[in-house]
C-alpha cells in the first residue's frame, strides 16, 4: 500500500516512470495498467483517472484480464500478499478467523478456484468476514461468464479504494 498520498495535480505531472511506481501497486502486480493509463492524462478528477485505469482492463486481453485475477491472494491467505491486500483483509477481520472459520474459507476458496480457475475476489473494505463467506458461497454457484464479470467489479472497486486513499482529488 502507499505510504503517502499524492496530489491529482502532481500525478498529471509525473513522467511515465514516475506515474507506475506511484500507482503501479493500485491493480495487484499489475503495473501494466496504470502504464497504459499514463497515456490518458491530464486526469480532470480521481474519478476519471480510475476510469482510464478501468479501461485498460476492459480493453485487455483474456489472458491479461485473467492474469489480473490470479494476481490477486485468495482470502485469508497466510503468505503471497502485497501490503494492500494485508491491510484490506485485516481490516474486514480475515486475520482473526477461528481454526473453523479458516476451514470453511480454505475449502470455499479452493472450490472456487476450481471451478472459476481464479481466486474468488471481493472488495473486502465495509465487509465482516461473515458477509464475505456468505458472497463466496453465493458466488461459488454462479456460471463462468457471469463470476469472471463480477470478478472484474470487485477488482475495479479495490482499485477505487486504493485511490482514494493514494490521490488527493
Amino acid at each position: 500500500m502507499s505510504a503517502q498520498t499524492v496530489a491529482l495535480k502532481a500525478v498529471n505531472c509525473m513522467d511515465r516512470a514516475q506515474f507506475v511506481a506511484a500507482l503501479g501497486w493500485i491493480f495487484e502486480h499489475s503495473p501494466w495498467v496504470a502504464e497504459r493509463a499514463w497515456e490518458e492524462r491530464p486526469f480532470a478528477s480521481r474519478a476519471d483517472l480510475h476510469a482510464a485505469m478501468v479501461a485498460q482492463v476492459k480493453a485487455a486481453a483474456a489472458g491479461e484480464q485473467l492474469a489480473l485475477m490470479r494476481a490477486h491472494p485468495d482470502l485469508g491467505a497466510r503468505a503471497r500478499m502485497s501490503d494492500a491486500s494485508v491491510g484490506e483483509q485485516a481490516d474486514a477481520g480475515l486475520d482473526m478467523l477461528t481454526a473453523e472459520e479458516y476451514e470453511r474459507l480454505q475449502r470455499l476458496n479452493a472450490a472456487y478456484r476450481g471451478k472459476f480457475g481464479f481466486p474468488f475476489l471481493h472488495a473486502v473494505r465495509g465487509s465482516t468476514k461473515h458477509d464475505i463467506l456468505r458472497a463466496l458461497e453465493e458466488r461459488l454457484a454462479r456460471g463462468v461468464y457471469a463470476e469472471h464479470a463480477t470478478a472484474l467489479k470487485q477488482i475495479f472497486r479495490i482499485a477505487q479504494f486504493r485511490l482514494e486513499d493514494t490521490v488527493d482529488a
